[in-house]
């Protein structure tokens, strides 16, 4: 059951002889197994925290506590478990048991004793199918955060690294983020560069308004007087020096 990369499966078994050669096979082919002995460990384990820590679920039918059937159709009703791939592992082999369990929203149902071929195959298929989900909600989680930079653009509060993530992408939604963050550091860029220039624009409107005031002064009739007067007492004291 070789894969080059393994996934994280969650054997749930009541039997501590089935859980040890599941876990064996697994444990040979790169996996890494959780075990659970019924339905409700199982169900606490998958809903601890937050976003469950198991790639592919092996599941028995008849255990104490919580059965098979009814721990399948708790996970199918949950939001967060329901796109888990679930592969029964039972010794029920009668038709109305698999017809039962595929309905609920099990991905595959294998007889014990298993074939390991058969369930590697199986185990194979549905890590794919959920290494895909994962990254479609990614796809969809980064093109929010697109959706919502092209917001933060209109409104003006667009930080250009909350898309640095998804800038790193090498695809069409990755060049999108690149272009969202060159635009808005180019319109940061401009503001920052109209900021100075209205700064310097003040300034020399200051020193304008400052000199026509001084012109306002001077150009009156009581400051020529005054210069007047102050030109004859400047005379008025070299004569007395002199």
């Amino acid at each position: 059951m070789s894969l080059p990369d393994g996934g994280r499966v969650l054997v749930v078994d009541d039997s501590a002889v089935n859980r040890m050669v599941l876990t064996k096979a697994l444990s040979a082919d790169g996996h890494t197994s959780l075990t659970a002995e019924n339905g409700l460990q199982a169900l606490e384990l998958l809903q601890a925290g937050g976003e469950p820590c198991v790639d592919v679920v092996l599941l028995d039918i008849d255990m104490p506590m919580l059965d098979g059937y009814e721990t399948l159709a708790r996970m199918k009703s949950d939001e967060r478990l329901r796109h888990l791939p679930v592969i029964v592992v039972s010794s029920v082999e009668d038709l109305d048991s698999v017809v039962r369990c595929i309905k609920i929203g099990a991905t595959d149902y294998h007889t014990k004793p298993f074939n390991a071929e058969v369930l590697r195959a199986r185990l194979k298929a549905s890590l794919a199918e959920k290494r895909l989900h994962d990254l479609q909600l990614e796809y969809l989680e980064q093109v929010g955060r697109v959706t919502d930079a092209a917001a933060a653009i209109e409104a003006e509060m667009f930080a250009p690294e909350t898309l640095d993530g998804v800038a790193a992408r090498d695809d069409a939604l990755g060049q999108l983020a690149r272009v969202f963050q060159r635009m808005a550091r180019e319109v940061a860029d401009r503001e920052r560069r109209l900021k100075a220039q209205v700064q310097q624009l003040r300034i020399e409107i200051d020193e304008a308004c400052a000199a026509r005031k001084v012109d306002e002064i001077t150009d009156t009739d009581f400051f020529r007087n005054l210069q007047e007067r102050a030109n004859t007492l400047r005379l008025g004291s070299e004569q007395v020096d002199g």
